[in-house]
This record gives C-alpha cells, sequence and structure tokens, in this order.
C-alpha cells in the first residue's frame, strides 16, 4: 500500500448528481453510448485528435472532480461487460468508474497513441434508472464511448493447479494449499493488515479476521542497521496458533542509497522516491556489490522466514508487491528486472534455503509483468477503490492473466467487499485483506455497520470458521 497519498489517487468527489440528457435502454446484444452525449461535469467535448466514433470525444479530466456520467435504464436487474473506449497519448492512467453513486472501481488505461476499447470489469444495473460516472483519478485521457455487453455466467474454476511451484513443499503448507483450493468460487476469507487491527475488529463486531498480513519491513538490513526491530514474525505465530492463516509481505527498504533528507526519510527507503539503488543495475550480473547487497537482505528475510517454518506456519509470500505501479524501487526500472530480482528471490529462498512453507503470491496484473505460470502459486492484486464494491475489473484481468488456473486475492484493498456484490458479480476472490491505520477505522472506506455485514455473512469465513483447514 503506502503510495496513494502519493499519487493522489482518491482526492476527487465522487457524488453523482443530475441525469443524463439521452437516457437509454442496453438490448441483448452489445449498445454503445457516446461520452459526447452524456453529463459533462468539469469536462468538455472536443474532436481535435481523429479517430473517435460519433461526433467528439470528452476531455479536460484534470481536476480531481472531473467526469462524464451516463445514465442508462434498464427494465431489468442485470451484470453487463462494460468495455470503455478511451486514448491514453499522455501516457498510461487509471480512472474510477462509479456506478449508482456507490462502488468505485479502478481501470487501468495503457499509454496509446489513439482510441482503444479498455475492458473495464462489471456493471450490475438495477432495473430503472442508471448511472455510469468515468471520474477523474489520475485523469489526462479521452474518453470517446463506453460498450455494454451482457455477461456470460462464469464457467467453474475446474483447472486450478493442485501442486505448489516449491522443490519442496510441506505436509501443513499443501494442506493450507488443498484448503485454498476447496473454498475457491464458494467462500471468501476475512483478513486484515497488522495483528492488532484484526483484534481491533474483534472488539468493535465480535468476529476475528481469518487470515492475517503482517510486513517483514523493520526486518530489512537497511532499517535494522538503523535501530529497527521487528515483531511481525511474533504476531504471525500468534496468529497461527490459534488457528489463523497467515499472509507476509515485505517492504524492502533498498540496501543502499536511501536518501535520507527530510522529504524522503530513511525509513521510507521502499520507495523509488526515496533512493537512487537502481535494481537494473544491480542485477546485470553477480559480481557487483549491489548484487551482493540484494543476496544479503534475501538472506536476512530467510531468517525469519525460516523462525516461521520451524513454527510449522505455512506463509502465503508476497513479495515485490505492487511492482507494476513504478512507486517501489524494484517496480522501477520496468517489468524485467522486476521479473529478474523475483527469480533471485526464489531462487534463494526456496533452492538455496530449501524453505517449504511458502505458497508463492504474485501481485501485479498486467501480461508485461508476469513471471509466468510454473513460477507463481496464487495470484493477486492490491486494490483502493472506495464504496465496498466487487473489484470485478481487476478479478477479471487476473482470470486472464492465470487462464482461471490460478487462485485469486485480493492481497490489500482499501475498502473491504460487500458479500452480495461479490456473488451478484461472481468475483471469486479467495481472501480480501483491508489495510490497516486510516482504512479499516475510517467510515470512509470502511463504516463499522458495514464491517458487521461482511463479516457476519455466511459467505465470509472467519477465524471460527477455519479451524479445521489442517485437519
Amino acid at each position: 500500500m503506502v503510495r496513494l497519498l502519493d499519487l493522489g489517487l482518491y482526492a476527487l468527489t465522487l457524488g453523482i448528481i443530475g441525469v443524463d440528457s439521452k437516457p437509454c435502454k442496453p438490448r441483448d446484444g452489445p449498445r454503445t453510448y457516446e461520452a459526447e452525449d452524456a453529463l459533462l461535469s468539469g469536462t468538455t467535448v472536443d474532436n481535435a485528435v481523429p479517430g473517435y466514433t460519433g461526433t467528439g470525444y470528452v476531455t479536460g479530466f484534470d481536476q480531481g472532480s472531473d467526469k462524464v456520467t451516463f445514465t442508462i435504464t434498464s427494465d431489468t436487474a442485470r451484470l453487463y461487460d462494460l468495455s470503455i473506449r478511451a486514448a491514453a497519448i499522455y501516457g498510461e492512467k487509471r480512472t474510477s468508474v462509479v456506478l449508482n453513486n456507490g462502488a468505485s472501481s479502478e481501470v487501468y488505461f495503457p499509454a496509446s497513441d489513439g482510441f482503444n476499447a479498455i475492458p473495464a470489469g462489471q456493471v450490475l444495473l438495477n432495473a430503472g434508472s442508471n448511472t455510469i460516472a468515468i471520474v477523474n483519478n489520475w485523469g489526462w485521457y479521452l474518453i470517446d464511448s463506453i460498450t455494454l455487453t451482457p455477461s456470460a455466467k462464469r464457467p467453474k474454476h475446474t483447472n486450478i493447479n493442485t501442486s505448489l511451484i516449491g522443490p519442496s513443499t510441506s505436509a501443513v503448507t499443501q494442506k493450507l494449499y488443498d484448503y485454498l483450493r476447496s473454498i475457491y468460487g464458494k467462500k471468501i476469507l476475512s483478513g486484515q493488515q497488522d495483528l492488532s487491527w484484526a483484534n481491533w475488529i474483534q472488539q468493535q463486531i465480535g468476529k476475528t479476521p481469518a487470515l492475517v498480513s503482517v510486513d517483514l519491513m523493520d526486518y530489512s538490513p537497511s532499517r535494522v542497521e538503523r535501530g529497527t526491530v521487528g515483531t511481525a514474525v511474533e504476531e504471525a505465530i500468534n496468529h497461527h496458533n490459534r488457528g489463523g492463516i497467515v499472509s507476509v509481505l515485505w517492504h524492502w527498504n533498498a540496501p543502499v542509497g536511501l536518501y535520507d533528507t527530510e522529504e524522503n526519510k530513511w525509513w521510507s527507503g521502499f520507495y523509488t522516491r526515496a533512493t537512487d539503488f537502481d535494481v537494473e543495475l544491480a542485477l546485470r550480473d553477480t559480481t557487483n556489490a549491489n548484487y551482493t547487497l540484494l543476496v544479503r537482505d534475501i538472506d536476512a528475510i530467510a531468517v525469519q522466514l525460516k523462525r516461521l517454518q520451524a513454527a510449522g506456519v505455512p506463509v502465503l509470500w508476497r513479495p515485490l508487491h505492487e511492482a507494476e505501479g513504478g512507486w517501489f524501487w524494484w517496480g522501477a526500472k520496468g517489468p524485467e528486472p522486476a521479473k529478474k530480482l523475483w527469480d533471485l528471490v526464489y531462487q534463494r529462498l526456496a533452492v538455496h534455503h530449501g524453505l517449504d512453507n511458502l505458497i508463492w503470491v504474485w501481485n501485479s496484473v498486467l501480461p508485461q509483468w508476469y513471471p509466468g505460470d510454473e513460477k507463481v502459486d496464487i495470484l493477486s492484486a492490491d486494490i483502493y477503490a472506495q464504496g465496498n464494491g466487487p473489484m470485478s475489473t481487476q478479478y477479471n484481468e487476473l482470470i486472464e492473466l492465470g487462464k482461471d488456473t490460478k487462485l485469486i486475492a485480493a492481497a490489500e484493498v482499501g475498502a473491504a467487499p460487500l458479500p452480495d456484490l461479490l456473488q451478484a458479480y461472481e468475483a471469486h476472490w479467495l481472501w480480501f485483506a483491508v489495510w490497516g491505520d486510516t482504512f479499516i477505522n475510517n467510515a470512509e472506506w470502511n463504516s463499522v455497520q458495514t464491517l458487521r455485514t461482511i463479516y457476519n455473512s455466511d459467505y465470509v469465513l472467519t477465524l471460527d470458521e477455519i479451524q479445521g483447514w489442517r485437519g
């Protein structure tokens, strides 16, 4: 997580007001709606860039509340695939799609020279009038039209991999994976970042998350040498001993080259902006000093993972998270160095150190970043969208990425998803884990009442409901 405030992704107003001047009904087949006919808020119609359909396109997405709102009537409640015809002529962008003034979803626009149809997940239209708003987010893109197509029913997940990628797997790790496969598409595991916040949920609503995610950040050597003392391993063992499932990520403080300025303190050294460490140069050969430091850091983390192995804790292991964003140094030089680093982490931990308690969780959705099916056990995404929606855009992208052969998780979210929407959209996330302070305890992201609804749902598994997974 940690990069939201820097990018300002959600410094926007999500209120949808007014109605479209040309409401239309989707037919049984695809139906396209031109942006220039929709309701504009802070945006304008233009026709300077060729390749648009209709009479123009919508531009001017440069302020947080800028948007275009389509009003669509439907005779019945129905699920539709949404496609946005857009041009990201200023580089890759992200937009927010808001349905009926409620849940927000984030859609990635790849950089392009002209207009392209971009899959944007699904929308569940109500009977009657509906609004679909495309809201600024990163901004600086052009919107030509949207297309709605009735969604086909999702097929059953019959080809999920049965074995793990590691050269050796402990019995309890295989049991965990078998359990995860058994519930996939049927239930979702509740999850929370940090043990203290998992305990906070228990205090607030009387239910404890099934999964707790911990961060090995403070075991990074460049932090340890400045006095940090990690407690994540103890927290993970604590949750495991009460019958829970453990996920582990690593905000890897750069091995060297921390700026440590007023703007970029040493403890923010996992950010690209806070270090001059060049992962591409470090990986060019195995004899340079920075390569040696990469290995040193991985070995330091191996010590902590071995403590978990000794305690019998299987780990949903999520290194190099959010690489495609570029805001962390391991993704700053593009996909090839990131994939090469993934290989190094794998070889060092699974092969050299022989760790048999790791289930390898990849954490990006773009195909060019994917290490490959043979190098990943589970696919995941980190999603920060308000409204407690189903996050179907990223789920569909991950289904496509892994060809429906991999389990899929919402490894890090800002808003816990509502189970009714998950089931309606057939977004079969294996687990969700809400980020901690300012998200789980923030009513704008997760009200206590919403959390009660989620944690008391039969579709959502809590700690007391997963006690048999080891047996």
